[in-house]
C-alpha cells in the first residue's frame, strides 16, 4: 500500500499542527555579488542556519557568481569561513557535508555573455544531480547600478524563463532607486523580464520577529485596537538610531544619506504596519492593499523648513573614544551636504489618524543603537489629583522595541508607596528572550525561506516602493535648495533643530 493517499498528501499530517515547519521544496539560490559583505555576513550564514534547522530540501543548491577566479572548492571554503564566523546555529559537520554537494561557483562579470551561458549550464547540471526541479531564485546582492544589466542578462540567457511546473524568482536588495523617477525606471526594467509575483524586494526589517509582532499585538488582542486611533493617541515616534559612523561605506553613502537609506524603506514600512487598518487575511495581497492605502494617505507638512530636519555628525565622544566628524571621514568631500541624520513630521489623512503627527527620525553616531516605535497617548482629560501629585507623570505609551533588546514596554502612571498621593511613571515589560525559549531566527533566514516558498507577504510591492518615494522626494528637493545640514556632536541624540521641531508642537523626543 502506498504511504500517501490518492491526493499525494500525507494522511498523518494535520494542517492544524503548528509544530510542523514550512519546508522549501526542491530549489536552488544563485547569489550575484557573492564576495560582498552582505553575502558573507548574512546570506550564506542564513542558508546554513536554514539547512541546520532542516528547512531546506535535501538537494538544495547554492551558486555563487562573481569576478574572482575561484574554483568550486575555493567558494566552498569562503562559505565555510562565513558560516563558522557568522551563523546563528552551531556548526554541524553532517549538515555542512550535505550542503557542500550542491555548491558551485561561476566566474564572470555582469556584462559577460559567456559567463551567463556557464551559469545556465551549471543550473542545468544541478537540476540533474541535485533534483532542484528547475526552481531557482536569483539574489542580486549587487550595487543598484548593476540591477538592470544583471536582469537583462538573465533574460538574454534564458535563465529567467519558467518552464511549466517550475519557477524562477528575482530577489532585489535596497536601495530600490534613489528617487521616484529612478524607481519607476527600475521597476519597468525588472517587470519586462519578471512578472510582479516573481519579484521579491528585500526589506530586512520586515523579516524581524518584532516587526511581524506589530500585527499580532494589534490584531490578535482586543485590549489595544480600540484605543489605536486619534481619539486616544497623541502622537507616534518611530526611531532608528545607530551608534556607528559610515565606516568604509563613503562611496555608497555619500550622496544617498540617512533619509534615502532608512526612512524611504524601513521607517515608512514601520509606519504603514503601525497605522494600517486590519487586513482581511495575513496573505500578501491583503497586507499590501492596506499598507498601500496608508502610504497613499500620508501627507507632508506644509512648512518643510520647520517640520523636517537634516543633520551631519561632527567630531565627539562615542563609547569612550574620540571620533571624527562626517566631513573628515575618508572619501567624503568636505563640502558634502549628505544627511547622516533626518527627522520628518508626517500626518495621515484618514478617519483613524487625522490630526495625529507621526515623527520619524534616523541617524548615525547617535547615543546608542536602537530601533523602536512609541505610540504615545493623550493625557487624561480631567485629573482629580492636584498638580504636585502628578508632576512626575508623563504620558502613557506603548513602545515596541525592534532591536536590540526585542520586546514591548507599556508605560503608565502608578501611585508611589507612602502617605501622600504622588503618581509617577512605571513600566511593564515583555522581552522576547524571557518569554520564549527558542531564539528568534535572523531576518534573512525568514526572508530567504519565504522566497523559496514563494510567500510574498513580508516583501514590499512596486506600489509601496513608489508611494514611499512620492513622500520623500519633495523633502529631498527642498533640502537640495535650502541651506546645509545642521551639525550635531557624535554620541548625542541629534541636532538641536530636531528638538526645537517637537518643542514647537509642545512635545519632546523620547530618550530610548
Amino acid at each position: 500500500m502506498s504511504p500517501l493517499n490518492g491526493s499525494g498528501a500525507n494522511p498523518l499530517r494535520d494542517p492544524a499542527d503548528r509544530r510542523l515547519p514550512r519546508i522549501a521544496g526542491p530549489s536552488g539560490l544563485v547569489i550575484f555579488g557573492v564576495t560582498g559583505d552582505l553575502s558573507r555576513k548574512k546570506l550564506m550564514p542564513a542558508v546554513y542556519d536554514l539547512a541546520n534547522r532542516g528547512l531546506l530540501p535535501p538537494g538544495f543548491s547554492l551558486v555563487g557568481f562573481a569576478r574572482r577566479d575561484w574554483e568550486d572548492e575555493d567558494f566552498a571554503q569562503v562559505v565555510h569561513d562565513a558560516v563558522k564566523e557568522h551563523a546563528r546555529t552551531p556548526f554541524r559537520e553532517e549538515v555542512w557535508q550535505q550542503l557542500i554537494q550542491g555548491m558551485r561557483f561561476v566566474q564572470g562579470t555582469f556584462d559577460d555573455d559567456e559567463a551567463f551561458e556557464r551559469l545556465r549550464s551549471t543550473i542545468d547540471e544541478l537540476d540533474k544531480q541535485q533534483g532542484t526541479g528547475g526552481n531557482f531564485a536569483f539574489y542580486l546582492s549587487v550595487p543598484p547600478g548593476a540591477f538592470p544589466v544583471v536582469i537583462q542578462q538573465l533574460k538574454k540567457s534564458g535563465l529567467a524563463d519558467q518552464s511549466k511546473g517550475s519557477w524562477r524568482r528575482a530577489v532585489i536588495e535596497k536601495p530600490f532607486g534613489h528617487d521616484l523617477k529612478s524607481a519607476e525606471e527600475l521597476n519597468k526594467v525588472v517587470h519586462e523580464v519578471f512578472e510582479p509575483d516573481q519579484v521579491f524586494r528585500i526589506d530586512h526589517y520586515l523579516g524581524k520577529e518584532t516587526v511581524q509582532n506589530i500585527l499580532a499585538l494589534r490584531f490578535a488582542n482586543t485590549m489595544f485596537e480600540p484605543i489605536w486611533n486619534r481619539s486616544y493617541v497623541d502622537h507616534v515616534q518611530i526611531t532608528m538610531a545607530e551608534d556607528i559612523g559610515i565606516g568604509g561605506r563613503a562611496g555608497y553613502y555619500d550622496g544617498i544619506g540617512a533619509a534615502r537609506d532608512v526612512i524611504q524603506n524601513h521607517l515608512l514600512q514601520l509606519l504603514a504596519l503601525t497605522a494600517m487598518e486590519e487586513p482581511s487575511s495575513f496573505g500578501a495581497d491583503a497586507l499590501a492593499r492596506e499598507k498601500t492605502k496608508v502610504l497613499g494617505a500620508v501627507r507632508l507638512p506644509k512648512d518643510l523648513g520647520a517640520d523636517t530636519v537634516r543633520g551631519q555628525y561632527a567630531a565627539g565622544w562615542q563609547g569612550g573614544e574620540k571620533v571624527i566628524g562626517y566631513l573628515q571621514e575618508d572619501g567624503i568631500d568636505p563640502g558634502s551636504k549628505t544627511d547622516t541624520y533626518a527627522a520628518l513630521k508626517l500626518e495621515i489623512d484618514n478617519r483613524r489618524w487625522a490630526g495625529v503627527p507621526f515623527y520619524l527620525r534616523t541617524g548615525k553616531r547617535l547615543g546608542r543603537r536602537v530601533t523602536e516605535i512609541a505610540v504615545v497617548f493623550q493625557r487624561a482629560p480631567h485629573s482629580p489629583f492636584d498638580h504636585t501629585a502628578t508632576e512626575e507623570l508623563g504620558q502613557n505609551a506603548i513602545v515596541i522595541r525592534v532591536q536590540p533588546d526585542e520586546g514591548i514596554t507599556v508605560r503608565f502612571g502608578s501611585k508611589v508607596p507612602g502617605t501622600s498621593m504622588e503618581i509617577r511613571d512605571v513600566s511593564m515589560d515583555f522581552a522576547y528572550g524571557e518569554s520564549f525559549t527558542e531564539s528568534s531566527p535572523e531576518a534573512y533566514e525568514r526572508l530567504i525561506l519565504d522566497v523559496l516558498l514563494g510567500d510574498a507577504n513580508l516583501f514590499p510591492r512596486t506600489e509601496e516602493v513608489e508611494l514611499s518615494w512620492k513622500i520623500l522626494d519633495p523633502v529631498e528637493e527642498y533640502w537640495d535648495e535650502h541651506g546645509r545640514p545642521a551639525q550635531y556632536k557624535s554620541g548625542t541624540w541629534g541636532p538641536a533643530e530636531a528638538d526645537e521641531m517637537l518643542a514647537r508642537d509642545g512635545r519632546s523626543w523620547r530618550r530610548p
